[in-house]
């Protein structure tokens, strides 16, 4: 499972022109699935972000997580993370699973979140969405629940 985690003041999703899901001060959390992703795989990734310190403190350190500030998140599902470019000029999406499979495990991670005290917002499965954010740094991390960076 790979997540692109941004530091936003204030973020939403629009379906059809329509609000789906806004926060103001958090994260935006792009959540794309593999094939082999396990529940494992969204716990251990709820767990980090919602425990990941990239919020200043008092002395401008990044030593506060998203719960230290009261913050939110806005979690999209975005299947194009798992796109292979690396032959030809059009990106493979066979390592992303099935909708099905991504669906349960994005909802799994969503409710891992809420059970940790964070409120999180959400886009539309498998929906045509427009994601407006302010990156606030820029703070962008990127996490894999497979893969030691």
């Amino acid at each position: 499972m790979r997540a692109v985690v941004q530091r936003v003041t204030r973020a939403r999703v629009t379906v059809e022109a329509h609000t789906i899901g806004q926060i103001e001060r958090g994260l935006v959390v792009l959540l794309g699935v593999a094939a082999g992703d396990t529940r494992e795989d969204a716990s251990y990734l709820a767990q980090k972000i919602a425990g990941l310190r990239i919020f200043e403190d008092a002395e401008g350190k990044m030593n506060r997580s998203i719960s230290d500030i009261s913050g939110s998140v806005l979690a999209v599902s975005q299947f194009t993370l798992y796109g292979d470019a690396r032959r030809g000029k059009r990106p493979s999406f066979d390592a992303a699973a099935r909708p099905e499979q991504a669906r349960i495990l994005y909802q799994d991670f969503v409710e891992d979140l809420l059970a940790q005290g964070l409120r999180c917002e959400t886009g539309q499965f498998q929906a045509d969405m427009k994601v407006e954010l302010v990156n606030d740094g820029p703070v962008t991390i990127l996490l894999d629940s497979q893969k030691l960076f």
